[in-house]
């Protein structure tokens, strides 16, 4: 078994055909195949189905192609930090929940690099598929949050997919709504001052639970409530019917704009989960690159860790 073979792999199940792998690979369609046919071969395994429309993962070419994305990258990561570089791009990519600060520091390390070198990835996506992105290799640093309601649900499926949880700060919860609404200009808010507004929370897929809600106190009794799937819907059902959502209160107004506003949450004393601690999920044992680390950095420059920029 060679990297190389690794890489041919992960091109295919990407590319889902032997002719566009091929074709992105550089490498005649003949080569390919019976580079393939060797390493199934050698590993006793099938790792795709073949049809007439293309090549798709058998169950053992699933969890194949997640061991071999995590060889591929620790190998470029070693050759990053001790080899003589190369002209192929290095690519790096962040999976989060919907945190407009974590785009911010996102976009404060990409201006450190030149895009034409590097090729970068950004997800907003769910929370289980925050986590399946680090698992499988696609997305090497994750953002999320835990909390007295799901820390236990969610460090178990970490556990099981190898994954490590690093905190980098608590914070209590905040309403976020707009500044037009009728309560914006509280000093707090209760729960039950927002009966008469919509809830608004992430949708989270089939695989949804409580314990994958990004919203704090998810399993209280919301009157009204209302499900989106990206941020900019969320904003502009905010100001369209008065909305609102429970977060962080780390918002980032250069990309969210300033219509909107963080307004303390008055939770009731025996509320479970509404503490949020932010952090980030990585794969147990590896080395980092060199974005990922700076990456950190921002992050953590941006929360105000160890003294640097503040919270906006």
């Amino acid at each position: 078994m060679t990297i190389q073979q690794l890489k041919y792999v992960i091109a295919i199940s990407e590319a889902g055909s032997m002719n566009k792998a091929s074709e992105v690979l550089y490498v005649a369609q003949p080569s390919l195949s019976g580079a393939l046919q060797e390493l199934e071969k050698e590993l006793g395994i099938t790792v795709f189905n073949r049809s007439g429309r293309g090549v798709t993962l058998t169950a053992d070419g699933v969890e194949f192609v997640q061991y071999a994305r995590q060889v591929v990258q620790q190998y470029d990561r070693l050759l990053e930090k001790y080899g003589n570089g190369g002209t192929r791009k290095k690519k790096f990519g962040i999976s989060c929940q919907h945190y407009s600060f974590a785009v911010k520091s996102f976009v404060e390390m990409v201006k450190q690099f030149d895009t034409g070198e590097y090729e970068f990835a950004i997800r907003e996506t769910k929370t289980r598929e925050v986590i399946d992105d680090v698992a499988a290799g696609k997305s090497e640093i994750g953002i999320l949050y835990l909390s007295d309601f799901n820390r236990k649900a969610i460090e178990k499926f970490l556990r099981s997919n190898s994954l490590e949880f690093h905190r980098l700060i608590e914070c209590r919860a905040f309403v976020y709504l707009w500044r037009g609404h009728p309560l914006a200009g509280n000093r707090s808010i209760r729960f039950e001052e927002l009966a008469d507004y919509p809830c608004l929370s992430f949708e989270q897929g089939t695989a949804g639970s409580f314990y994958f809600a990004e919203e704090i106190l998810s399993t209280a009794e919301y009157p009204r409530t209302i499900k989106a799937n990206d941020r900019a819907t969320m904003l502009n059902l905010m100001i369209g019917l008065n909305g609102y959502t429970l977060c962080s209160g780390i918002i980032c107004e250069e990309l969210n704009g300033s219509d909107y506003v963080a307004v303390p949450f008055d939770a009731p004393e025996d509320a479970v989960g509404s503490r949020m601690e932010i952090g980030y999920i990585v794969k147990q044992n590896t080395i980092r690159s060199r974005m990922a680390e700076l990456y950190l950095r921002e992050l953590r420059a941006y929360l105000g860790i160890n003294g640097e920029k503040q919270n906006d």
